[in-house]
């Protein structure tokens, strides 16, 4: 029950965004102890925790009945299949190992900021500028994720799944993952990458999200939850600042008259896919309604090999061998966990899904 009432009473005072010392004192409280009832060490009396749940405008009960986990909402979601759920409980695994590699490695990350009463576009440029990023293209944002307390894992989602992305919030151990169909092309999975980002920003306390591909698609994007709207803004403008855009087009290209091939380069140069693009360039009025159905006709994969070569896409390899793509950090923090001892070598290769004959260059 302690656990229980801590999760819930650090939640219940994250949300209105006051410190434990003014909790303390609203309530006639030490901050002391308000510390010591979220860590689940001290059991409050029935007329302290009346009080306290009076102060949040809650029932008591609120602080003592323990709510279903997200990843059974997630996995009794309408319409989630049975494809669909055998590769959300790999992703549950992975979530469950990454937080447990975390633990014994003692290298937890802290949450990124919770916004709100924000505008998709202010909130974009302040992440943008929290992170560091100025108007430079993200050159590989599923690291900048991870490493912003947001876990990723890259799975190939069969096409019956009807997934583009999911995200959860862990409330007990307080971590977030997504998960992002990698049998997408590289530049749609690092849009979806940036939309579930969002939803880590701003909706991490509203539940599991699951993102169908139709959620991307602009005919149907509004029968959908508002937020699904903001997190596809908030991604364009976090992956394609605006000015920057402005910039290469003016220095670069040189012309008002964008060209298809044009438009592929200013996709590869921000490394998204090309819808995402055109909508982008036909929103800052570089591209007309007219010129955007045109070039939405073209298969730009033939096109952009011929101009550029070829471009990274192991999604579609990744899907063949039904293999997800394990995070950069993963690795590093289970490489670390069996130099320290904490496991052993066959955890070691199960963790990173290698055989023992490919893991000791690693090593």
């Amino acid at each position: 029950m302690q656990n229980i009432l801590g999760a819930k009473l650090r939640k219940s005072r994250e949300d209105l965004g006051i410190t434990q010392d003014a909790l303390a004192k609203a309530v006639n409280l030490s901050s002391e102890f308000i510390s010591l009832l979220e860590l689940g060490k001290r059991k409050p009396s029935l007329e302290t925790l009346t009080t306290v749940a009076g102060y949040f405008k809650k029932d008591v009960s609120y602080f003592l009945q323990e709510k279903e986990t997200a990843f059974n909402l997630l996995l009794k979601g309408e319409g989630v299949e049975i494809e669909s759920r055998k590769e959300l409980n790999k992703f549950k695994k992975y979530c469950e190992e990454y937080t447990w590699l975390e633990e014994i490695t003692s290298k937890r990350i802290e949450l990124a900021p919770f916004y709100s009463n924000i505008s998709a576009e202010r909130m974009a440029y302040e992440e943008r500028r929290r992170l560091g990023l100025g108007e430079e293209p993200i050159r590989d944002v599923f690291s900048l994720l991870d490493l912003s307390g947001c876990h990723v894992i890259r799975q190939p989602f069969s096409e019956k799944s009807q997934i583009s992305g999911v995200f959860i919030f862990l409330d007990v151990s307080e971590s977030a993952f997504i998960s992002v169909n990698c049998a997408q092309s590289f530049g749609k999975q690092v849009f979806t990458a940036a939309h579930e980002y969002c939803h880590y920003l701003k909706d991490r306390n509203t539940g599991p999200i699951i993102d169908n591909p139709d959620v991307f698609i602009d005919e149907y994007i509004t029968l959908y939850h508002p937020r699904e709207i903001f997190a596809q803004t908030f991604a364009s403008r976090f992956l394609m600042p605006p000015r920057k855009v402005k910039e290469i087009i003016s220095k670069d290209i040189r012309s008002s008259q964008l060209s298809y091939r044009d438009v592929l380069y200013l996709k590869r140069y921000f490394g998204v896919d090309i819808h995402s693009m055109l909508r982008t360039l036909e929103n800052l009025e570089f591209v007309s309604s007219a010129k955007f159905e045109e070039f939405q006709r073209f298969d730009p994969k033939v096109r952009e090999n011929a101009l550029f070569g070829d471009y990274q896409d192991n999604g579609r390899q990744q899907k063949e061998r039904g293999m997800p793509i394990r995070s950069d950090r993963f690795k590093s923090l289970a490489l670390e966990a069996y130099k320290k001892k904490k496991i052993n070598l066959e955890k070691l290769c199960a963790l990173l899904g290698k055989k023992k004959t490919n893991i000791a260059s690693m090593i």
